[in-house]
C-alpha cells in the first residue's frame, strides 16, 4: 500500500491504464516535458475513503493543483480547463465514466 492508501495491485493497474494526464492528456515520463510529466494521484471524486479503480487516477500537478477539492463537473466549466481545452469529451474514459454515472454525480457536492 503506497502512502495514499492505494493497494499496490491498484496501483499498478492504474499506472498501466493512465500513461497521462486523465484531464489534458500530457504524456508522462517524457524526457523533453517539464513539470507536467511528473504523474500526481488523483480521487476524481474528492473522497479520499473511495479507493477503486473508478475514483483513482494520474493527472498532471498542474490540473491536481487546478481541481483541488472543486467537484469535477464544476471544475471542468472553470477558466483552467477552459484556457486549456479540457472539457467533458476531451477528458479520459475512467472520467467520462464518472461524469455519466449518477450515483458519482451525487457524490459531487458543491460545498
Amino acid at each position: 500500500m503506497n502512502r495514499w492508501n492505494i493497494p499496490e495491485w491498484l496501483e499498478k493497474e492504474i499506472i498501466r491504464r493512465d500513461t497521462s494526464c486523465v484531464y489534458c492528456s500530457v504524456v508522462f515520463g517524457l524526457p523533453e516535458a517539464r513539470f507536467g510529466s511528473c504523474p500526481s494521484w488523483e480521487h476524481i471524486v474528492n473522497d479520499a475513503s473511495i479507493i477503486t479503480r473508478e475514483n483513482i487516477a494520474r493527472c498532471c500537478p498542474s490540473c491536481n493543483s487546478s481541481k483541488g477539492t472543486k467537484p469535477l463537473a464544476a471544475w471542468l466549466d472553470s477558466p483552467y480547463c477552459i484556457q486549456r481545452g479540457i472539457n467533458r469529451e476531451t477528458v479520459a474514459v475512467v472520467v467520462k465514466q464518472a461524469l455519466a454515472d449518477s450515483n458519482w454525480a451525487a457524490a459531487q457536492v458543491i460545498e
